[in-house]
């Protein structure tokens, strides 16, 4: 198993099916939370639906057609990333993320986004990631932003998620636009390092 730092005292690494305990006591601190965006926060309730839900994205990395990360902190699992979507043929995936009160606003979900996301672009070779977000997720569209996704539009109503029907925006960055922003970010930082001339 491999596990790549994401900040300090941070870990991104993969979730599986024997891990349907921790995932679930995550779930439990995270779903008032992110229920309102994120489903499989609320349809985890006991140890066997959170292993099916791994169990689920075991088969899809298996097929490579999806995969399943969770960020640990500290030893304490607070929340991940995914690809809903991993599409080979078309070179084209979509991201998702998730992640518990305690954690937010430390750059986890940010640095853990980039690092699926260098893997997708420059390891798999996909040309197009996508971010799937419903319009009244400010904090989710502003991290898109963030990362350099560019919106290219709007879903109508096409979400329907407890009794409400979501416009969910279609995000998106494709990856020459990736590199260029990766490459001028590691520039910037470097200049940063270096100090002033």
């Amino acid at each position: 198993m491999f596990a790549i730092s994401v900040g300090e005292g941070a870990e991104l690494r993969p979730l599986e099916p024997w891990q349907a305990e921790e995932l679930l006591a995550h779930v439990e601190r995270a779903r008032e939370y992110a229920g309102p965006w994120v489903p499989f926060t609320v349809k985890v309730t006991d140890v066997e639906s959170a292993r099916a839900h791994l169990q689920h994205f075991a088969e899809r990395q298996a097929a490579d057609t999806g995969r399943f990360y969770g960020i640990w902190l500290d030893g304490t699992l607070v929340g991940g990333v995914l690809f809903r979507i991993f599409d080979t043929a078309t070179d084209s995936c979509e991201v998702g993320v998730w992640l518990e009160p305690s954690a937010a606003g430390r750059g986890l979900i940010t640095n853990a986004t980039r690092v699926i996301v260098d893997w997708a672009v420059d390891r798999r070779g996909m040309h197009r990631v996508e971010w799937l977000v419903s319009s009244r997720n400010e904090r989710s569209k502003n991290l898109a932003k963030r990362l350099g996704f560019v919106r290219d539009g709007v879903l109508r109503e096409s979400f329907p998620w407890q009794g409400i029907r979501h416009d969910m925006e279609v995000w998106s960055v494709l990856a020459p636009e990736w590199r260029a922003a990766r490459d001028a970010r590691r520039a910037a930082d470097a200049g940063t390092a270096d100090g002033p001339s």
